[in-house]
């Protein structure tokens, strides 16, 4: 059982890193970009407070589509599109792999904001990835009022489907890709 367990780790990494976005058509990109303002704007319509965040950042990052699934070992994957100064400038791919207590499967939307450019640059450089302990808040009508950046960034997830017992994003990393 312990090796079944190793290979489909091994297995999840391989699959999570082998689809990089930098291989993706136009019309993939081009959807995921639709998808991107789709999911800022039902971000926007679940708190209206998100406005101003969106306004205000530095930089953001939206992952219209993330899917998480996992049964002991588990994993998360998604596309999703950056923006700096609310200018569009590349394309980023989140990966996840965890093992610990969880069981389901589920899809989301997610939104880092990025305080200053020094965070922006991180991310930029592929050098940003959340530790174990980092969690995100959901999103409801004024969940935003009194959320503040941790280490200058803030991050906000929004339900889509499926049922997961897990909430954390610690582990997630993200690999940039200029447009």
């Amino acid at each position: 059982m312990k090796n079944l367990n190793s290979i489909l780790v091994i297995i999840m990494v391989c699959v999570l890193n082998t689809a990089p976005i930098f291989g993706q058509t136009t019309a993939k990109k081009n959807k995921i970009i639709a998808d991107s303002e789709t999911a800022k704007s039902e971000f926007i319509k679940s708190d209206p407070l998100m406005k101003a965040l969106f306004d205000k950042a530095y930089g953001y990052a939206i992952f219209p589509n993330v899917g998480k699934g996992g049964l002991g070992i588990g994993g998360a994957a998604g596309n999703g599109v950056v923006y700096e100064q609310n200018k569009r400038i590349g394309m980023a791919k989140l990966s996840q792999v965890s093992i610990g207590f969880q069981a389901g499967g589920q899809a989301y939307r997610e939104v880092i904001f990025f305080e200053s450019k020094n965070e922006m640059d991180r991310f930029k450089e592929s050098r940003f990835e959340f530790s174990a302990q980092a969690s995100a808040v959901a999103v409801t009508e004024g969940a935003s009022a009194n959320v503040k950046y941790t280490n200058g960034v803030m991050v906000f997830t929004m339900q889509k489907g499926g049922l997961m017992y897990e909430e954390s994003i610690g582990g997630q990393q993200f690999k940039f890709n200029k447009l």
